[in-house]
Parts: structure tokens; C-alpha cells; sequence
């Protein structure tokens, strides 16, 4: 099912009661609309996750949870916006782990500290990564792009949703592991990666599997290796990279929801307890059709996991030889 049909499937469900979840605990919060702030352009599986669990959110706690896109700079125009915002619970944000963990080395300097100036409530999903390319002759497998781009360093191109995204890590990974050298293209979300690989201007893209499925599921791209330790349930002919000769190359962009520091504890449990249980329901299985791993956690799981990340990244950057921007 494509990303956009599923928010009206939602929809229709929310509508006649067929996703109804058990009462919360009523308080105070929310008394009014809630901004979700998502430092991505509309399209992406970011953007969608943010508006399908927006939806829910409202319906379940009987106030707009109204999604705002403020796209560039790979996080930094969103993501400051967020963590000057009140610490009241009416102003939160749905991004990409990149944007907390691995911009930490990719830039010099940030206008956010990732961990000093958010509150995670939980993670929502994880998404498997998958590389893909529009001329399936021209690259008929792993092995064969690797052999183009050994055969021509820095002649081939990647495209990205920005510097430190997860296609970019995904890149780095690849070419860090096989020696290979790439050119790297960015761009200012996963959506316009994906339209530009489309059109066959650039070679590759290490995709976000949501992003890239329907495109797969037509033909337009062509799916040449999983990042992940197994095959998806929906790309069951694409094989792992471990399964095409690549073995340790597996990445997860994950997606969660976070708050600014300070937040009240009791507005982070009760968006925390709603969160999990609009992830138990339908809604599993329908994000499951489009490549995502719902994947709740407790905030202090989401905090340890951006500790740890922030870790990992540094050194797969430092490993690429890549300078801090």
C-alpha cells in the first residue's frame, strides 16, 4: 500500500470507530492544538509517520496535533525551533534519527543540543534501508555497482536527504566497507532523493524503504540489497547484503517523537502511554505493509539508544575521513 493511502485508510477507520483505542486517564493536557514540527519537506516517511500519528494523537486525546514542515540545513532549521519552544507539551517534534545522532559529527557546530535540549517520549518506528537504482542493466547487482564505481572513483553518484541522513551514513558505510569512492549528492529530504534517482539523475540511492517500495513495487527502481540482518516480508525477493557478499552492512532509520528539555514528566508519560497504545492497534500491521517496524520504546530507552548512536556515528564518520562541515 503507497505511504499516502495509508493516512486515508486511517481515515476512513478513525471516522467509523474501526481503530478505537482504550480511554486514557483524562487531564489537563491538551487543552488546545499541538504542533508537531517536522524539519523535513512534505513526502517523506518522516513527514507521513509525523501526520498518521498526529491524526491518532488527536482523536485519541481530543485535540489537533497539527503537523508543520520546516524543511533545511539537514535539521537545523526545525529542530532549533523546536528547542526554543515552551516546555509546555504544545509544540513537538517527529525526526529522524539522523538529525540526533549523527549530525552531532557531521557538522563543526549545531544550534541544538540533541541531548540537552529535547526530552525523548519514544521512538515510533524503525525503517530498513535498501539500495536502489533506476538502471537495473546497467547494475544488475551489489557486486556489479561496486565493480562501476571501483572501476571509476568519485565518478558515480548518491543521492541523500542531506549531510548526516540516514542515506548519507548508509553511503558512508558501504564505501567505508568496500573501499569504494562515490560522489555524494544531497538534497533537503527523502522525497526529492527519491524523484531525482527517478529521473536518473543520479546512479543511487542507499533509500529509506518506505520511500523507495512503491517505486519498487512498480518497476521504476530496482531493488539490489537489503541493510538489514533479514529479508523484509515485503521485498522477499531482495536479498541482504550479508546475502550478496557484504556482510556487517546494516543501518535502521529509525523515527521518533521528542519534546523540548523541561517538558513536564506528566505530559511526557501521558503522550508516551497514547503513543503505545495507537501502536498496538491496526495501525501495526499497516505500517508493516509499508516497510516500517513499529517500534515503541519508554523514554529513557529512546535517550540511551541517542547516547549510544551519537557514539557509533562518530566513529563510522571519523572512519570515512569525512571533515565536520
Amino acid at each position: 500500500m503507497h505511504l499516502r493511502r495509508l493516512i486515508s485508510a486511517l481515515a476512513c477507520a478513525l471516522a467509523t470507530g474501526g481503530l478505537a483505542l482504550p480511554a486514557l486517564a483524562q487531564g489537563s493536557y491538551p487543552e488546545r492544538p499541538v504542533k508537531v514540527m517536522v524539519a523535513l519537506p512534505a513526502g517523506g516517511s518522516a513527514d507521513m509517520i509525523a501526520r498518521v500519528v498526529s491524526q491518532k494523537l488527536a482523536a485519541e486525546l481530543g485535540q489537533p496535533f497539527v503537523v508543520e514542515n520546516r524543511a533545511g540545513a539537514s535539521g537545523q532549521i526545525g529542530l532549533p525551533a523546536v528547542a526554543r519552544a515552551p516546555a509546555d507539551g504544545y509544540t513537538l517534534t517527529i525526526s529522524p534519527a539522523s538529525f540526533l545522532t549523527t549530525n552531532k559529527s557531521i557538522f563543526k557546530s549545531l544550534p541544538y543540543d540533541p541531548q540537552a535540549d529535547f526530552v525523548p517520549i519514544t521512538k515510533l518506528v524503525n525503517q530498513p534501508m535498501v539500495l536502489v537504482v533506476k538502471d537495473r542493466q546497467k547494475f544488475p547487482s551489489v557486486a556489479a555497482l561496486l565493480a562501476a564505481a571501483k572501476a571509476a572513483p568519485g565518478k558515480l553518484t548518491y543521492a541523500s536527504s542531506g549531510d548526516g541522513s540516514p542515506q548519507h551514513l548508509a553511503a558512508l558505510m558501504f564505501e567505508t566497507r568496500t573501499k569504494a569512492s562515490m560522489l555524494h549528492v544531497p538534497y533537503k529530504g527523502g522525497a526529492p532523493a527519491v524523484n531525482d534517482t527517478l529521473a536518473g539523475n543520479v546512479d543511487m540511492l542507499f533509500a529509506v524503504l518506505p520511500e523507495a517500495l512503491p517505486h519498487i513495487q512498480s518497476g521504476k527502481l530496482h531493488a539490489l540489497g537489503l541493510l538489514s540482518p533479514q529479508r523484509s516480508p515485503v521485498l522477499k525477493d531482495t536479498p541482504t547484503m550479508a546475502e550478496s557478499g557484504f556482510a556487517d552492512l546494516n543501518l535502521s532509520a529509525w523515527v521518533g517523537l521528542l519534546a523540548p528539555a523541561k517538558t513536564p514528566p506528566a505530559v511526557i508519560d501521558k503522550l508516551n502511554r497514547a503513543v503505545h497504545g495507537i501502536l498496538a492497534g491496526d495501525i501495526r500491521t499497516k505500517l508493516g505493509e509499508n516497510g516500517m517496524e513499529v517500534a515503541p520504546t519508554t523514554p529513557q530507552q529512546l535517550q540511551q539508544t541517542i547516547a549510544e548512536e551519537i557514539k557509533l556515528h562518530a566513529e563510522l564518520v571519523k572512519a570515512a575521513g569525512l571533515t565536520p562541515q
